[in-house]
C-alpha cells in the first residue's frame, strides 16, 4: 500500500516542483536567526509567544513532510532505475527529514510557554520518534495528519 502510494506520488511531486521557488520564507519576527531548523524556519526565542512557536512548529512540519515525501519519491524512481546508492541516499534523507522534524518539535517545546502548545508539541515529537526512520514502515498520510494536530491550537 506504501509503495503504491509513493508510485501515485511521485509525478505529483515531479510535476509540483515546476516553477516553484526554493527560496525560504522569511522568519517570523522575533524569531532567531542562528537557530535553524531547516533552510526555511527558525526558531523563535525563548519565552516567544504561542503564535510565533505555532508558526515555527507549522512550517518545520511542512517542510519535514514535503522533503519526506519528496525524498520517498526520490528512492522510488531510483529503485526503479536500479540505482541502490541512489535510493538509499534518498531514504537517508527521507528519515533525516523526520529526525530534524522531531528535534525542532523537542525544541520548540522547551520555547513554548502555552502549556496546551508545550504538552501537543512535546507529544507529537514523542509520535514521530516512535514511528522510527524506517520509511518502508511509514504512512505519509499520518504524518500529514499528525503535522495537522496544529492546526486547532494554531489558528490564525
Amino acid at each position: 500500500m506504501r509503495r503504491l502510494l509513493a508510485t501515485a506520488v511521485v509525478p505529483l511531486v515531479l510535476l509540483a516542483g515546476v516553477g516553484c521557488s526554493t527560496d525560504p520564507d522569511p522568519a517570523p519576527p522575533g524569531a532567531d536567526p542562528v537557530a535553524p531548523v531547516g533552510p526555511a524556519v527558525a526558531l523563535p526565542s525563548a519565552g516567544a509567544s504561542a503564535s510565533q512557536v505555532c508558526a515555527a512548529a507549522q512550517q518545520a512540519g511542512t517542510l519535514a513532510v514535503q522533503t519526506y515525501v519528496d525524498e520517498l519519491g526520490r528512492m522510488v524512481a531510483a529503485t526503479g532505475a536500479d540505482d541502490a546508492p541512489g535510493a538509499q541516499a534518498a531514504r537517508d534523507r527521507a528519515g533525516a527529514a523526520l529526525t530534524g522534524w522531531r528535534s525542532a518539535l523537542r525544541e520548540l517545546s522547551t520555547r513554548a510557554t502555552d502549556p496546551p502548545l508545550k504538552t501537543l508539541l512535546t507529544d507529537m515529537a514523542d509520535e514521530v520518534e516512535a514511528k522510527g526512520a524506517d520509511v518502508d514502515e511509514i504512512d505519509e498520510v499520518d504524518l500529514e495528519r499528525l503535522r495537522q494536530r496544529l492546526d486547532p491550537l494554531c489558528a490564525r
